[in-house]
């Protein structure tokens, strides 16, 4: 390479790491890395406060690809900043196993934050993060101990800024008045199609600003704007930044520069030559990263270890300051729920009547706040009817951290700032909608299963049961298509003590999210003197009622149906049918059981089963077997009171009962 600045120098391998390693992998998006390499160099080299060889620093900032098919220019800062990304990996980009995939995955361990790709998540998620860091700052900080004191940075494209949760999500941001929150947004006029003049010509400066945001510019190849930019972001402490960079897709490629051929397709040996001369880079050598440009970007590993030390100096100061805080932030660090938390979860009592369990789940989240500061969340504007407000703790404001977050009419936002919450690593968010809206929650909550994120998702008015507002706020379809998605535990209990069972295991584990799915309408509350311990829901599937010896027909159920399922059990007995219920809770518990527990409560010898639940009647084929059948709703709903609905559908203990008769003489 010929003489040139140590900027230049590595903003161009950057560029060209990035470049080799489509064009290796023969697939992949090339063009943003080569445009964006100026400002993500300035960020990293510049500013970001981390410490590659300890990536799970808890007062690092933080960083998200939100363009994250750009990904292989972030394994590209990775590895020259010192992370664990080997040259190797990214020579393996997009290859079987390998840590460097199509787009970034979460993982710690390497450096990457969040799992991006989707476009908008990224941009939301990273709101999320922001609100955490607010509302721990709250908790923890006190005069001359700036604990929580991180900054939550981005880079985010067009594509990010056109999907509607970005929008939502930039509009939560501004109201919250998130200061730590700084995105740079690379403005390369390019889409897959074409020019952004084809579908996006709207004032995106005046749009931010609408929002309440700060609005700062910088050219796209001009560090020392960027630079700048990115100061005057940082001295902004209250409105959230949206730095406009003019970039140039593909940058240096002679015939492909500002073309949508170069978004998402490697340049090609000719090409790639041609762009490494145009970059003053040695054209027939692949992945060259010059010693100087090392031993530069590698300063990162010195400079992140004196940062972390000089904070842990002032985490041991505050520890003993503030014992009691200190003894928090421990326990919140390293995930460890309170001894004995448990023992808060209420107890209902059958004499005390019946009980939505949607007003179950909201006693239980008040009964157990106080002994758990790292449970927050809020609702999308149902918080009366969720029963998600926290009564004895403030809002979250413009001015302070508090617990109850209004996110407003905005579940797309919620769903992917839950998953931002939740990658503090310290707290455990949860969040609450109609069941029918878990839709807009979708993408994010597949994200949350893929991260393995502690979500916990409250979807309440959870059938037909919800009655007069009608099949557009009647789930029929949700049930089935959340229980397919992997690592999400779908719950539905079928009464008070069941949901506090519910939200138990739902706090207990944080490897995975949860979503409670409750009733709007109220249920009886089950003896448990007479029935099974609802801690039974644990094991997600479990024999609720039975008849002596071998049963002649299985009634399974979940939620408000096990109701029905017991009238009809007892209905079945009265006539000499010997039947047995089993409350199906949650399916992927069950299915995790071993063989000899699953066999137990399902005998293969028993074939003659019937299910009954107020939803699709797809996914519970693989437990009634090709001799059951099932009762459902394989059809939209209707607006009527619910007691008609469900007489009309044929939800009832007779048509149960009926049905089962039915079977047997099949």
């Amino acid at each position: 390479m010929k003489k040139t600045n140590i900027d230049e120098l590595s903003i161009n391998t950057i560029r060209m790491l990035a470049a080799d390693a489509v064009q290796k992998a023969n697939s992949g998006h090339p063009g943003m890395p080569m445009g964006d390499a100026p400002m993500a160099y300035t960020l990293w080299s510049k500013f970001l406060r981390q410490n590659p060889k300890n990536p799970f620093w808890q007062n690092r900032d933080r960083f998200v690809l939100s363009a994250g098919h750009g990904s292989a220019l972030l394994y590209s800062l990775l590895h020259l900043t010192g992370h664990k990304i080997s040259l190797d990996d990214i020579k393996n980009f997009r290859q079987w196993e390998s840590p460097t995939p199509g787009h970034p995955e979460y993982s710690p361990e390497d450096g990457i934050e969040t799992t991006t790709g989707p476009l908008g998540q990224g941009f939301a998620t990273g709101v999320g993060m922001a609100i955490a860091q607010k509302y721990l700052s709250e908790m923890f900080n006190k005069p001359g101990f700036p604990l929580v004191d991180y900054h939550v940075y981005g880079i985010v494209s067009d594509g990010d800024l056109m999907e509607g949760v970005a929008s939502e999500a930039a509009s939560l941001a501004g109201h919250l008045k998130l200061g730590k929150l700084i995105y740079l947004y690379s403005d390369n006029k390019i889409t897959i199609e074409g020019s952004t003049d084809l579908s996006f010509t709207e004032n995106v400066g005046k749009r931010f600003e609408a929002y309440g945001w700060q609005v700062l510019r910088a050219g796209g190849n001009d560090v020392s704007q960027i630079e700048e930019a990115i100061k005057k972001a940082k001295q902004e402490k209250t409105k959230p930044s949206l730095v406009i960079v003019r970039t140039n897709i593909g940058f240096g490629s002679p015939h492909k520069q500002d073309t949508p051929d170069v978004h998402g397709s490697p340049l090609g040996e000719e090409e790639l030559c041609l762009t490494k001369k145009n970059l003053c880079c040695p054209p027939n050598r692949k992945f060259c990263i010059p010693a100087s440009v090392s031993s530069h970007m590698r300063k990162a590993v010195q400079k992140g270890r004196r940062e972390e030390q000089a904070w842990n100096g002032l985490l041991k100061r505050y520890g003993r300051k503030y014992p009691e805080l200190g003894r928090r932030w421990a326990d919140l660090s390293a995930g460890r729920l309170p001894g004995g938390w448990e023992s808060k979860l209420p107890v209902f009592n059958p004499a005390d009547g019946a009980v939505a369990t949607r007003s179950a789940s909201g006693k239980v989240l008040n009964a157990i706040a106080d002994t758990l500061p790292q449970l927050i969340g809020g609702s999308a504007d149902l918080a009366p009817s969720n029963n998600t407000y926290l009564k004895k703790y403030p809002d979250m404001g413009v001015a302070k951290g508090g617990r109850n977050i209004h996110f407003g009419v905005r579940e797309h936002a919620m769903g992917a700032a839950l998953n931002g919450m939740a990658l503090s690593g310290m707290l455990i968010p949860y969040g609450g909608t109609f069941f029918v809206f878990a839709d807009y929650m979708k993408p994010a909550i597949r994200l949350s299963a893929l991260m393995k994120q502690h979500v916990v998702y409250v979807l309440t008015h959870d059938s037909i049961g919800l009655g007069e507002d009608g099949p557009t706020h009647q789930p029929v379809e949700q049930l089935t298509a959340l229980r397919a998605m992997p690592n999400l535990a779908v719950m539905r209990p079928a009464d008070a003590n069941e949901t506090a069972a519910a939200w138990k295991a739902a706090i207990s584990d944080n490897g995975r999210p949860y979503a409670l799915v409750l009733t709007r309408q109220n249920l009886p509350v089950l003896d448990r003197k007479k029935y099974p311990s609802a801690d039974n829901l644990l094991k997600g599937g479990y024999v609720l009622s039975d008849s002596k010896g071998t049963p002649d027909i299985i009634l399974l159920a979940s939620g408000s149906e096990v109701h029905v399922a017991l009238a009809a059990a007892e209905a079945l007995r009265q006539s000499g049918v010997k039947a047995r219920v089993v409350n199906m809770a949650c399916f992927e518990f069950f299915d995790a059981q071993p063989e000899t527990y699953k066999k137990k409560v399902l005998p293969p010898a028993v074939e003659t089963r019937l299910a009954v639940e107020a939803g699709a009647t797809l996914g519970w084929y693989k437990y009634v077997g090709i001799k059951g059948e099932v009762i459902g709703i394989d059809r939209f709903g209707a607006s009527a009171p619910a007691k008609v609905l469900f007489e009309k559908f044929g939800i009832t203990a007779d048509n149960v009962a009926g049905r089962a008769k039915k079977l047997l003489k099949k």
